[in-house]
């Protein structure tokens, strides 16, 4: 596979959807096979928030035998978790096959509450793709939504955009690319997300952060990091 890419893939919100559409989607319930464990953190033991599942695409559009990504942060203690590094135990980035998924139970929440809101987002967001020229994700990000400083929708009469699928790392900081774990090689970048429109639901990136999922799908790895 080329490492050069020509066009940046937007992830366009596209409205609601069922909070365990096979869709890629932020918010909702994870998708995984029978027998998955719902990810705890590694520093205060709680469950994490389900943040957002993706099913990935190639050029041709055609998603078969590529892997579902599903990823997870602690939001139990906000700050305190170290939930922005890929090897701390504070977020999980997990890989499954397409066939046999089903809804993952949400954990109950303390006292005995119904888990679901406490481990998920309030807010179940689908994605249109959107294929723009240009390898640069912030560009590409402005020239869709017509807004040369945000590139974000607002005041463009346009969606709010909610990453990229694919393509290159628009860093906030520095360059973080993981090493895959199994075949130590850099791992290509699988979604770039955005925090999200509404403050209320946001996945909470450090407020105007980004979040970077990494995979190498021939090792079954996959790592998660944000910055801000």
């Amino acid at each position: 596979m080329s490492t050069v890419s020509s066009s940046t893939t937007l992830m366009i919100e596209a409205g609601p959807a069922a909070p365990d559409a096979p869709v890629t989607r932020t918010g909702g319930v994870p998708l995984a096979p029978a027998g998955t464990v719902w990810p705890h953190c590694a520093s205060c033991e709680g469950p994490m928030t389900f943040l957002a599942e993706v099913f990935p695409e190639d050029a041709d559009g055609s998603g078969a035998g590529r892997a579902v990504l599903a990823l997870f942060a602690c939001r139990n203690d906000p700050g305190m978790c170290e939930d922005w590094d890929p090897y701390a135990g504070g977020n999980r980035a997990l890989l499954f096959a397409r066939d046999g998924l089903a809804p993952l139970p949400v954990p109950e929440a303390a006292g005995g509450a119904d888990g679901e809101g406490a481990f998920t987002l309030g807010a179940v967001r689908t994605v249109a793709l959107e294929r723009v020229p240009g390898a640069d994700y912030d560009q590409a990000r402005a020239a869709w939504t017509g807004d040369e400083e945000e590139g974000n929708g607002e005041g463009a009469g346009k969606p709010a955009v909610l990453g990229q699928l694919g393509g290159h790392p628009a860093w906030i900081q520095g360059d973080e690319t993981p090493a895959c774990p199994t075949c130590a090689r850099p791992m290509p970048l699988a979604v770039q997300l955005e925090e999200g429109p509404d403050h209320r639901t946001s996945m909470n990136f450090g407020g105007g952060g980004c979040g970077y999922a990494f995979t190498c799908e021939p090792c079954g790895q996959a790592l998660f990091l944000w910055q801000c």
